[in-house]
C-alpha cells in the first residue's frame, strides 16, 4: 500500500513615499469578505519625461506589466485601454487636473498613472494611485535603479498597491518548489509566483518527493532515493549539495517546519510502522509523537505550533486528524469521503486544506480544525492534489492532471481565479510555497 500519496541583483537606490499618501493601515478593499468582487482599475501608459531617444517602448511596457501582475492576484479587473475616454497624455497626474468623472464613466474605481525619467542606463520610475470615486490620491512611490531593473520596479509598484488597498503585501517575491518527473527520475524545480524564472534545484536524478521550505526561505527539506532508500535531505538555496539528515531503513518523509525553523515534523517507519516524529535539526534527535497500530503520516504544524494535523487510517480509511504538539488529545477532523490526505494548515490558522477522493477523482477541500465548514475548491474531470498555502493564506498552489498533461496551478482560497504556473506532459507534483523574500 502506498503511503497516502507520497507525500531566486536588484538594488533600489531610492525608495520613498511621496506627499499626499494615504494614512498608514487604511484598508480600502476587504478581499476576505464573502461578498468580495473584483475592483475595476485603470492603468495608463507611463509618461516618459526624458528618454534619450531609446526607451519609447517602456511607456506601454510598464502599464502592461503592472496590469498583468495585478490581474494575476485575482483581486482586480483591469480595464482595457481601448475603453479610456481620456487621452492620458492630455491630462496631468495631480488631482486638480485629472478628469475623474470620465474615468468613473468607464467603471474605474481606481486609477494608476506614472512617469519615467531616463539618464543613460539609469531610470527613475514614479507611480501614483488614485481613488476615482473620492477624487484623491491614495499613495505614490518613486524608485530609482537601472533600466534593466524595470521588472523588479513593476513588482514593487504592484506590492505597494496591494499593501495600501488590502492591508497585505503581494507575493511577487515568492517561489514555488515542485517535483518534476522525467521517466523514472525526478528532481525539484523552482518557479516564481508569476510563472517565470523556472530553475532546477536538485540534481539527484532519482526519485525525489515532498519538498518543504524552511520559515526563512533559505532551505528545503525533501525525500530522495539518492542512496537507494527514501531518506530525508536538507539543501540550502545557495549550496550545490544536500545533506542527509534522516536515513533510517524504510520510509522517511518530511513534514512541515516549526515556526522558528529549529525543528521539523517527519514520518518514519524506523520502528516498524509509519509513525510521526519531531526532529531537532541541530542535534538530529527524534521524539516520537504517535503510537498506533495504524499508519500515521503527513504531519503539518498549525501556525502557532500548538497543534499538528496529520493523516491516519486508524478508522479504516485515510482521514485527517489533529493532535496537540506532544501527541496527546487526538481528534478526527474529516468524516465525509473515504480517502482524505495531504493536509496543509493555513498561515491564518483558520482552515486546513487537503485532497479528498470524490467521484473517483481527487479534489481540493478546506475545512476548520473542528471538522466544520467543509468547502470544496475544485471539481470537474481533472484531478487536483497536494495543496500548499501562500504565506498570506489567500491562495493555494496545487498540482493538477488531466487531458494528457499535468500542471502546477494557483487558486484563490475561495476556489476562484485558477492560474497555471507550469504545464507539461511530464508529471509534476508536490508543490510547496516559499515564504516571502525567497525569489
Amino acid at each position: 500500500m502506498r503511503i497516502f500519496r507520497y507525500m531566486a541583483y536588484f538594488i533600489l537606490t531610492l525608495t520613498f513615499l511621496l506627499p499626499g499618501v494615504a494614512a498608514p493601515g487604511k484598508i480600502y478593499i476587504d478581499i476576505d469578505s464573502p461578498n468580495f468582487q473584483k475592483f475595476p482599475i485603470a492603468i495608463t501608459d507611463f509618461q516618459i519625461v526624458d528618454q534619450g531617444g531609446r526607451y519609447e517602448s517602456f511607456s506601454a511596457w510598464f502599464s502592461d506589466s503592472l496590469s498583468r501582475y495585478l490581474g494575476m492576484t485575482g483581486f482586480f479587473d483591469v480595464i482595457h485601454k481601448r475603453a479610456f475616454l481620456v487621452d492620458p497624455k492630455s491630462e496631468g497626474q495631480t488631482t486638480g487636473n485629472i478628469k475623474f468623472s470620465d474615468w468613473g464613466a468607464i467603471g474605474a474605481e481606481y486609477l494608476v498613472k506614472g512617469n519615467l525619467l531616463f539618464n543613460g542606463e539609469n531610470l527613475v520610475a514614479e507611480m501614483r494611485l488614485f481613488d476615482v470615486i473620492r477624487g484623491e490620491m491614495i499613495t505614490a512611490r518613486k524608485l530609482s535603479g537601472r533600466s534593466d531593473d524595470k521588472s523588479e520596479m513593476v513588482r514593487t509598484f504592484a506590492n505597494e498597491i496591494l499593501s495600501v488597498l488590502t492591508g497585505s503585501e503581494g507575493l511577487f517575491d515568492t517561489s514555488i518548489a515542485f517535483v518534476l518527473n522525467d521517466g523514472r527520475e525526478s528532481d525539484i524545480y523552482l518557479i516564481d509566483f508569476d510563472g517565470s524564472n523556472m530553475r532546477r534545484f536538485t540534481d539527484h536524478r532519482s526519485i525525489v518527493m515532498s519538498p518543504r521550505w524552511s520559515p526563512d526561505g533559505r532551505y528545503i527539506v525533501f525525500t530522495s532515493f539518492w542512496d537507494g532508500n527514501p531518506d530525508i535531505y536538507i539543501k540550502s538555496l545557495f549550496s550545490k549539495t544536500a545533506d542527509k539528515i534522516v536515513g533510517f531503513r524504510g520510509v522517511n518523509l518530511p513534514g512541515s517546519w516549526s515556526r522558528d525553523g529549529s525543528k521539523i515534523l517527519l514520518t518514519s517507519s524506523k520502528d516498524g510502522n509509519e509513525e510521526i516524529y519531531v526532529m531537532d535539526i541541530s542535534t538530529r534527535r527524534l521524539k516520537r509523537l504517535t503510537y498506533d497500530y495504524a499508519i500515521d503520516v503527513s504531519p503539518a504544524w498549525s501556525p502557532d505550533n500548538e497543534k499538528i494535523a496529520f493523516v491516519s487510517n486508524r478508522s479504516g480509511s485515510p482521514q485527517l486528524y489533529v493532535m496537540d504538539t506532544n501527541g496527546d488529545n487526538v481528534r478526527r477532523v474529516t468524516y465525509e469521503g473515504n480517502y482524505n490526505t495531504s493536509p496543509s494548515w493555513s498561515p491564518k490558522g483558520d482552515r486546513i486544506a487537503y485532497e479528498g477522493l470524490i467521484n473517483g477523482r481527487f479534489q481540493i477541500f478546506t475545512i476548520h480544525e473542528d471538522g466544520s465548514q467543509r468547502l470544496q475548491l475544485t471539481a470537474g474531470n481533472e484531478e487536483y492534489e497536494s495543496p500548499s498555502w501562500s504565506p498570506d493564506g489567500r491562495y493555494l498552489v496545487l498540482s493538477a492532471k488531466g487531458h494528457g498533461k499535468t500542471r502546477i496551478s494557483i487558486v484563490n482560497a475561495n476556489g476562484m481565479n485558477m492560474r497555471t504556473l507550469y504545464e507539461g506532459t511530464q508529471r509534476c507534483n508536490n508543490p510547496s510555497w516559499s515564504p516571502r523574500g525567497s525569489r
